[in-house]
Parts: structure tokens; C-alpha cells; sequence
């Protein structure tokens, strides 16, 4: 769905010409949550205002998109793997908000896709 299409491998190329954010270097941080937390919680934000969206999905259709945010994770856990539990900075913090809601217009493009789809084989 998304982790297969262009867009993705661009995003993933947006994170990697920014890691420079992450590196790993002792930072201040008055934040107790690590990297991966933030991810974690932006991710689970956008990918709720998905499905909150398009209460049309089907079942299997949101397990799909639950997978796929799996993926992603595992994505970025890879990339981010030196930092992944620091403390966030809030420079990291405003950059992983802006990457998951990059993410989320993805998965808004994609089920635009699907649904107009759906719609056009029910006219047949």
C-alpha cells in the first residue's frame, strides 16, 4: 500500500538526508521519552486520524494499514538505530511530527486511491 510505492522510498530519503538531527552526540533534553516513543506516539496519532477519516474502510483494509505502520517502524528503527532510545530533543521532536504527518498523507493519497476504486468497479 505505502511502504511499496515512491513516495515512501522519498520519505525514507527525506529521514536520511536529516540524521544529522539524530546523531549520536550528548544532547540536553529535558524529555524523559526516547526517540522511539515519539515515534511511536506520532505515528499511532496520524494513523488513528486515518481510520478516524475513512470509517469505510473495511476490517482487513485497516489491518492492512496496521501492518503496514508496522513496517515503518521497523523502517525507521533501522535507520535510527544508534539514537532510537536517547532522550528526544524538541528539535527531534518537531521533525518526527512533521515526517509522521508526511506519512499520514501517504496513507490519504493510498486510500483515496482504493476508495476511488471500490467506487468505480461498483458502477460496472
Amino acid at each position: 500500500m505505502v511502504t511499496d510505492n515512491e513516495g515512501y522510498i522519498h520519505l525514507i530519503e527525506y529521514l536520511t538526508e536529516h540524521l544529522s538531527l539524530f546523531e549520536n552526540k550528548l544532547t540536553k533534553s529535558t524529555n524523559s521519552e526516547t526517540i522511539m516513543a515519539v515515534i511511536e506516539l506520532e505515528l499511532s496519532e496520524q494513523i488513528i486520524a486515518v481510520c478516524g477519516q475513512n470509517k469505510n474502510l473495511s476490517f482487513n483494509q485497516r489491518n492492512a494499514i496496521i501492518r503496514e505502520v508496522d513496517s515503518i517502524v521497523y523502517d525507521l528503527e533501522e535507520v535510527l538505530s544508534g539514537a532510537v532510545n536517547n532522550p528526544v530533543t524538541e528539535q527531534q521532536a518537531r521533525f518526527i511530527k512533521e515526517f509522521a504527518m508526511l506519512i499520514k498523507n501517504l496513507f490519504d493519497t493510498e486510500i483515496n486511491k482504493l476508495l476511488s476504486e471500490n467506487v468505480e468497479n461498483h458502477k460496472m
